[in-house]
């Protein structure tokens, strides 16, 4: 055997609550890495309900790697939340119409962040909020109610609102040998082959491996 099948929705028999959401996400802006789970008693399978303002005009893309584990109440803010900041009013009155539109921002006028990237081997605890064009290293940890307003590291532990490192979880030469052996693209015959090395911290067997 090597490991749960990446396709089944709920891995775990009998307890729903768990679900590997690649495979429940429609829209193509949003990309899941296998093996990445989101743990939800309420509705686990609606994972995109926690991806808002992600309006398909703007064309920004939430992208979540291999292996992450989200806890319930997970949310991302994307680029359609923004308003024009740069004028008196942040009031969105282009968009009623109504004689308004003539108000509605021009190509530029809106801040515009670009993706979230999620990279691999990333937990994210209970309700935290991510915000647009975040990038998240592998490896990192970011703690319950977090806000996270700016990139994370790899390997890095933050908290807080905003978040910020609480500390790194290696030395900067185990991380660089982390990100370089990258288990997490190896076949899943070698990871699970090797399941007693990648949750150890054993950086020397690992790279032998």
């Amino acid at each position: 055997m090597n490991g749960p099948n990446p396709l089944n929705k709920h891995p775990m028999e009998g307890f729903p609550q768990v679900c590997f959401i690649k495979n429940t996400v429609s829209n193509p802006n949003i990309i899941i890495g296998d093996y990445t789970y989101y743990d939800d008693p309420e509705d686990s399978e609606n994972f995109e309900r926690n991806v808002l303002y992600h309006f398909p005009f703007i064309g920004d893309r939430l992208i979540i790697g291999r292996f992450c584990a989200l806890a319930r109440g997970v949310k991302f803010i994307m680029n359609g939340a923004n308003h024009k900041m740069s004028g008196f009013s942040t009031y969105p009155f282009g968009i009623f119409g109504n004689g308004w539109e003539k108000a509605r921002p021009q190509p530029g006028d809106l801040p515009y962040k670009g993706d979230t990237v999620i990279g691999n081997d990333v937990w994210i605890g209970y309700d935290t909020l991510i915000m647009p064009g975040v990038h998240v290293g592998n490896g990192a940890i970011i703690s319950s109610r977090s806000v996270v307003v700016s990139d994370v590291p790899a390997y890095t532990i933050v908290g807080g609102n905003p978040a910020k490192p609480i500390r790194a979880r290696f030395d900067p030469e185990t991380v660089s040998a982390l990100e370089s052996i990258a288990w997490w693209n190896w076949p899943i015959e070698k990871i699970t082959a090797n399941l007693p090395l990648i949750i150890s911290a054993d950086i020397n067997a690992l790279q032998k491996a």
